[in-house]
């Protein structure tokens, strides 16, 4: 019996460190004479060695290499190797004209190149210092090139000549919520909520549409209790040239001089997510206390943007898109059917622009309302920031329609160490129910990271408006509701409100860090005046300290104040926290809280199961609740079960996730932004491979096919197979793969994955011999399975019963052979035995002096 744990271990060493010994011996950069002395073989005459004999020699031929330019990956793509015209002995790597577009040179360089075979081929002595060198080994094209011929590019982000549109494909995002409560001596109260995307891709354009619906049945039900709607169709795309966005259909105005409303019609705006990570702006964020296990849901005019399940205790929302801007309203629905509402008005920061540079926002269209449709006059709308020096930026804008226009003017400029200010006024000017309407509105707007106190200040601003300003989306309910408001019934709680009258509003966001002491400090402060009713305000101070007791490590103290005041709702409110850690990943809190006019004493363990799921008890006040997470490869899903004081008992799920298509195949997965930007991953139908982009792994499904969600848009991002939970019979011979896609794109890659059985086998020709040492074995996948040793043996991976595979020697394929159908029950143990069928191109064909014997056409034999 053949000692195959013994041949494992020393067949790849043997061969491998052989080859290197061999390549320390080459002279020159001609042919390379092996001293085969140097390989511990049994038979020296029956080797081939021909692939190695030419100091970096790839045959002639197509290959799927992953292209390096600068050591920075591109997309795997087909190389072709041809001989050059002064070598025909040689092989030169061919860079297509498609590929030389990826490699993002500068119009200077691209206008210099030359080409060789027909024009088919870059000339790569046309760029001095050029240099293009391939490795079969892994797989990889390697470009050095000056970053004088290259345009801008950082480690994260691609020039525009490497986006990829990603492929055409269908998907459909969803985020659903289900609830149950009851309450004894009442009628069950049961709703589900939705919301979500259908979209289609088409090259560079994204089509998509999106809905929102609730469910209600029992106590407390809304007049109708089923609802289902659209609230926007449209479609986008990217214009690289301008480094913006083109939105065509139902949009809402995302404005950073005017205030939003929606509209149907066109907008082109820059778009600041294709520039490089540090030129970007942020996103709003979202802060608040659930006294229970709550829902949140942050709209804007009526449309959801977010609605996430959150545990009792602090929240901090701060994935919102940052594209977002305006006033949104938040919503937290406990699961004591208590419910409170908020507002929330995001800004950005000072508008300031580098030097030389334009940013601008152009819109167009109809004002229409999402319960009403069209509701106003068309109206154009545009918004420019001109960097006019290292430090000065001036921008300004307007919008009109038939009765409404305004206009804007400022001035921003860069304090360098004391931060960035700008300054802007707008004259509006309106006619709403024959009466005519004019005022101003000023603003002033700051911002400073102080890095050497370790603090922020996000966002600091203030706005003053006269009485007879307006904005346009004031003008617009005027026109709909009159301009006292009576018919609006847009009140907080259902209280009235009359339209406008805005006076003056006070936003601040500071971030401070005390590293010495480990302490963090969060506040901001929101307030709303108004010219002929109550102002409104909103408060928010927070601090987390870690510290140590004694033999108990990282234990922390957190204090998060808030007071809310808004028309007739007022609440004041504080939540103090003591949490210590309990176990490897255990953490055990103890709050006290008072909010709403009550106290709250609660005690919470939370924990952590493994990679996919968590959990976390609480009790308190004559109550218990749970709350467990489950990331999921086709959804995260979220339940929470809550028993209070009075017999209320409620149970709640929520599950988020989408499906795609492709004309490649499609799969379920989880999402993170409905009708975002994914890739998906195909395992050459190979299933449960897990792949993963930065957060949790996904398997593919039974076709072989997976979706990361957690792809970022323009910037370069990696997926890769998760080798550590590969399942034993399956090996991964490519497993990262990286790539730029644009915003909305479904991006498409191939992970080249074997899947099958590992033994040792012998291999024989038909006349006994076997093939040469260094010949190399493939599946009808075109994979390497394996590299033969001496005596024929060789390690295969990859084995299916029944399948075929073919071994190949001095630059063709000699002979195939066939696994059995049902595999020995000692394959595993010991080795295959299996014969080797000569290709019927190779029958006639001169056998190579360093085989003996002459070959015969017999059938394949194995055992």
């Amino acid at each position: 019996m053949l000692n195959t744990s013994k041949v494992r271990n020393t067949l790849r060493p043997s061969l491998f460190g052989g080859l290197i010994s061999l390549a320390g011996t080459a002279l020159g950069a001609g042919d390379i004479e092996f001293n085969t002395d140097v390989l511990d073989l049994s038979d020296r005459s029956n080797i081939d060695l021909s692939q190695f004999a030419r100091s970096g020699f790839i045959l002639p031929g197509t290959y799927s290499m992953v292209v390096q330019i600068n050591t920075q990956p591109l997309s795997e793509q087909s190389v072709a190797f041809y001989p050059p015209d002064n070598d025909p002995k040689g092989s030169q790597a061919c860079l297509s004209p498609g590929l030389v577009e990826q490699l993002g040179l500068k119009a200077s360089g691209a206008a210099s190149l030359t080409w060789w075979k027909g024009g088919q081929c870059l000339d790569t002595q046309g760029l001095p210092g050029m240099e293009v060198s391939g490795d079969l080994a892994t797989a990889t094209l390697s470009i050095s090139l000056p970053q004088a011929y290259l345009e801008y590019s950082d480690i994260n982000w691609d020039p525009p000549s490497r986006w990829d549109e990603g492929v055409p494909g269908l998907l459909v995002d969803y985020n659903l919520t289900a609830l149950s409560s009851y309450r004894k001596n009442d009628e069950a109260r049961n709703n589900l909520t939705g919301n979500g995307t259908l979209g289609a891709n088409a090259g560079a354009w994204r089509l998509r549409a999106d809905w929102q619906g609730r469910v209600e049945k029992g106590r407390d039900a809304a007049p109708s209790p089923q609802r289902l709607e659209w609230s926007r169709y449209y479609a986008y795309r990217a214009i690289p040239a301008l480094k913006a966005r083109l939105v065509v259909g139902e949009n809402y105005l995302y404005s950073d001089l005017f205030d939003s409303f929606r509209f149907t019609g066109a907008a082109l705006n820059s778009d600041e997510s294709q520039l490089p990570p540090n030129l970007r702006g942020y996103a709003p964020e979202v802060v608040g206390v659930a006294k229970t296990n709550a829902r949140v849901i942050i709209s804007q005019q009526g449309r959801v943007l977010y609605e996430t399940l959150v545990a009792a205790g602090p929240f901090r929302i701060q994935d919102l898109n940052d594209a977002v801007t305006g006033r949104l309203d938040v919503r937290v629905e406990e699961q004591d059917g208590t419910v409170h509402t908020s507002q929330v008005d995001t800004a950005g920061v000072p508008y300031l622009t580098r030097p030389g540079q334009v940013r601008y926002k152009l819109a167009t269209g109809r004002p229409s309302n999402l319960q009403y449709g069209a509701d106003g006059n068309f109206f154009g709308s545009g918004e420019f920031s001109w960097g006019i020096s290292n430090g000065w930026s001036l921008f300004g804008g307007g919008i009109t329609d038939n009765n409404y226009r305004a206009l804007t003017a400022g001035v921003g400029r860069d304090l360098l160490a004391f931060g960035a200010v700008s300054l802007d006024a707008t004259q509006s000017r309106a006619t709403v129910w024959n009466e005519t309407l004019s005022g101003k509105s000023y603003r002033l707007q700051y911002s400073k990271h102080f890095e050497e106190y370790d603090s922020q200040v996000t966002f600091a601003g203030y706005r003053f408006s006269e009485k007879n300003y307006l904005s346009m989306s004031e003008y617009l309910d005027a026109r709909h509701y009159g301009r006292n408001g009576e018919l609006a019934g847009t009140g907080v709680n259902g209280s009235w409100k009359p339209i406008g009258g805005s006076k003056a509003l006070y936003t601040a966001t500071v971030n401070k860090q005390f590293r010495d002491l480990s302490t963090t400090v969060y506040a901001s402060y929101n307030k709303q005046t108004y010219w002929e009713r109550p102002a409104t305000q909103r408060w928010n101070l927070s601090a987390s300290r870690y510290f140590n007791v004694g033999t108990v490590k990282n234990l922390s103290l957190s204090l998060n104040l808030y007071r809310t005041l808004d028309y007739n709702y007022k609440d004041n409110g504080m939540a103090l926290t003591v949490s210590l850690p309990l176990g490897s990943t255990g953490t055990l809190s103890m709050d006290a809280s008072r909010g709403a006019g009550k106290n709250r004493f609660s005690t919470r363990y939370s924990d952590r199961l493994d990679e996919r799921n968590s959990y976390q008890l609480s009790a308190g006040n004559r109550s218990a609740s749970g709350y467990l997470s489950h990331i999921g490869d086709y959804a995260d899903i979220n339940l929470t079960v809550s028993q209070q004081e009075g017999n209320y008992t409620s149970l709640s799920a929520s599950a988020r996730g989408g499906g795609t298509l492709t004309p490649y195949g499609g799969a379920l997965h989880r999402t993170n932004s409905t009708g975002g930007t994914r890739l998906m991953v195909d395992t050459g139908g190979v299933s449960d491979v897990p792949v993963r982009g930065y957060g949790t792994p996904t398997r593919s499904n039974v076709f072989g096919k997976a979706v990361i969600s957690d792809i970022g848009s323009y910037q370069r991002t990696a997926a890769s197979v998760d080798l550590e939970s590969l399942p034993s019979n399956v090996e991964a011979t490519q497993s990262v793969t990286q790539l730029t896609l644009t915003e909305g794109a479904i991006g498409y890659r191939s992970l080249d994955v074997i899947a099958g059985e590992k033994a040792m086998a012998v291999l024989r020709l038909p006349d006994g011999s076997s093939p040469p040492f260094g010949a190399v074995v493939k599946n009808t996948k075109q994979q390497d399975t394996g590299i033969v040793n001496d005596g024929g043996q060789v390690y295969l991976s990859g084995i299916q019963a029944g399948e075929a595979m073919t071994v190949s020697w001095g630059g063709s394929e000699r002979c195939t052979l066939t696994l059995p159908v049902v595999l020995p029950a000692d394959a595993l143990t010991d080795a295959l035995q299996l014969g080797c069928r000569l290709a019927a191109t190779d029958q006639s064909a001169p056998e190579p002096a360093s085989l003996t014997g002459k070959p015969t056409d017999t059938e394949n034999t194995s055992s």
